[in-house]
């Protein structure tokens, strides 16, 4: 009797241990995680999707200063038997790096699965409230990182992926300038197809629309204000310009829906007495048809207005991508991606990521734990896809 009690005892004692690690070095377990306040996790052997998830919500990676975050990265994957490569970036910044893993020599993949390691300001501890994990970059993108880090990793310990298969790139510089993956191509590696991590909903992008930036600069002539004739407003040359802008006539798309304006910084004037000799604004369109014949629009609209100068700040087209994969609900976007910021030519290309965009870059901005683990089972799905067809 007392030793049936205590096979029980230990047969107990065992499931709950199971419950929160992984029954063995060589399974990969979706369990209840006590160290985060009871949530789910996965884990390939010793290693933890959510640990991964926090260490690099921890990392402090602004844009432009993404460097600590970078070799954080690099030790990591080098601890699991990767080759691990990191690519200087060379600019007005702090030394920093893109990050580029793959399995034993081969260098050139059939996949790649990328995203970025660079967030928004300001930073954002983090923390954990219910089912939501909060936290700068939990959402944007880190958590596309992780995942596809957490997915990679299984299907190799699986036996899933070989050398040539898959590789890893994790750029800097996505939500400013988009320099890290522009600098990808200096990789001299080949890919046929990119699997783009950024919040989509666990939803395929069917595309996303481009963006025109650009700057307004009137120039005037200061002069008393009571005496206006004396001078020339810069205001009074910008403001109904920019009026106009608000009502120009934007393109619409049926996949991407309409175009979008918006004036985002506007300043001029030192003084409501003086006559402002200088004025600008920075206005971003937001492009669902083709960049150019917006851009020329704006510029026939202002063509005319004297002492109005314009810079071009940046323009990219809307992108059209691939969504051929049974049984994923699919979604347009409105913002822009690093996708068109990669030279080298793939056959396919493919958006998706765990999160929403309405609370990247909010000043609460986090993800549930279930996209999360969702997102690892979703991964392999579309990167098995890629593989075979």
């Amino acid at each position: 009797m007392y030793t049936s009690v205590l096979f029980l005892l230990l047969s107990f004692i065992v499931s709950i241990a199971n419950a929160v690690r992984p029954l063995s070095l060589n399974q990969n377990v979706l369990a209840f995680n006590s160290d985060f306040e009871g949530l789910q996790d996965i884990y390939v052997n010793d290693l933890s999707l959510l640990e991964l998830h926090k260490s690099l919500i921890e990392i402090e990676s602004i844009s432009n200063a993404e460097t600590n975050v970078a070799l954080y990265l690099k030790k990591y994957l080098e601890n699991t038997g990767l080759t691990v490569e990191l690519q200087e970036i060379h600019d007005e910044y702090e030394k920093r790096y893109n990050v580029y893993a793959y399995l034993g020599k081969t260098r050139n993949t059939k996949v790649l699965l990328t995203s970025h390691i660079d967030t928004v300001p300001p930073y954002l501890t983090y923390n954990i409230d219910g089912t939501k994990i909060y936290g700068r970059g939990s959402c944007d993108a880190k958590g596309s990182v992780a995942t596809q880090i957490i997915t990679f990793l299984s299907l190799v310990d699986r036996g899933l992926l070989k050398e040539g298969d898959v590789s890893l790139l994790f750029v800097v510089g996505e939500e400013v300038s988009g320099v890290g993956m522009k600098l990808a191509e200096d990789l001299h590696a080949s890919w046929d197809i990119g699997i783009f991590g950024e919040p989509t909903e666990l939803k395929l992008g069917r595309g996303h629309k481009g963006i025109i930036v650009f700057k307004l600069i009137a120039n005037g002539k200061a002069s008393h204000s009571g005496y206006p004739e004396l001078g020339v407003s810069a205001s009074e040359i910008l403001v109904p310009v920019l009026n106009s802008l608000l009502n120009l006539k934007l393109p619409t798309n049926d996949l991407l829906g309409p175009s979008t304006l918006n004036i985002g910084e506007f300043s001029g004037g030192v003084a409501a007495n003086v006559i402002p000799a200088n004025a600008e604004a920075l206005v971003s369109i937001r492009v669902a048809t083709d960049a150019d014949e917006v851009l020329q629009s704006v510029k026939d609209l202002i063509k005319d207005v004297p002492n109005l100068e314009f810079e071009l700040h940046q323009k990219t087209s809307p992108q059209y991508l691939d969504f051929d994969i049974d049984d994923f609900e699919t979604i347009a976007l409105a913002y822009g991606t690093d996708i068109p910021n990669l030279t080298v030519e793939l056959k396919k290309r493919y958006l998706f990521g765990p999160g929403s965009i309405h609370v990247a870059h909010s000043d609460h901005e986090f993800i549930e734990n279930s996209d999360l683990i969702q997102a690892v089972k979703d991964y392999e799905r579309i990167i098995k896809y890629a593989l075979t067809n």
